[in-house]
């Protein structure tokens, strides 16, 4: 199995298409959403993490170039920055897969960067900046 981060840019025409839908049925792909912004009338952006044989990812690639999907690979990435934090742990209330966690034996903030999925609710939490989102 493949892991895929990608971010999908939609053209306003294909807004009401089933794209994921075809993701998943068609191309046998685990469709995790980890951000979307969708308007009617608009250009469409989502952040995927897309999961399968790498033949069935090739061929979903495929199937996004030929609709009109742009795919770009994920250059976003949240930075935890160990000397800016305090570790007050006001971050981990907010972390939904515990990328942010405190270690029992140290009291410290520790981050997993392979468990974050970029939703950013920590950001607003840390009063020290010690969280950023590059994007």
């Amino acid at each position: 199995m493949a892991i895929k981060k990608v971010v999908l840019n939609f053209p306003p025409r294909l807004i009401q298409e089933p794209v994921t839908y075809h993701l998943v049925r068609d191309y046998n792909l685990q469709v995790n959403i980890m951000r979307a912004l969708v308007r009617p009338r608009e250009k469409g952006r989502m952040v995927l993490e897309l999961t399968g044989a790498k033949t069935d990812l090739d061929r979903a690639f495929e199937y996004l170039d030929q609709v009109g999907v742009q795919v770009d690979a994920l250059v976003q990435e949240l930075r935890y920055n160990p000397e800016s934090c305090v570790h007050c742990t006001a971050c981990t209330a907010f972390c939904p897969t515990g990328a942010l966690s405190v270690d029992p034996d140290t009291r410290k903030i520790v981050f997993d960067a392979s468990q974050c999925i970029l939703c950013e609710s920590c950001i607003p939490a840390c009063s020290y900046q010690a969280i950023e989102c590059q994007f």
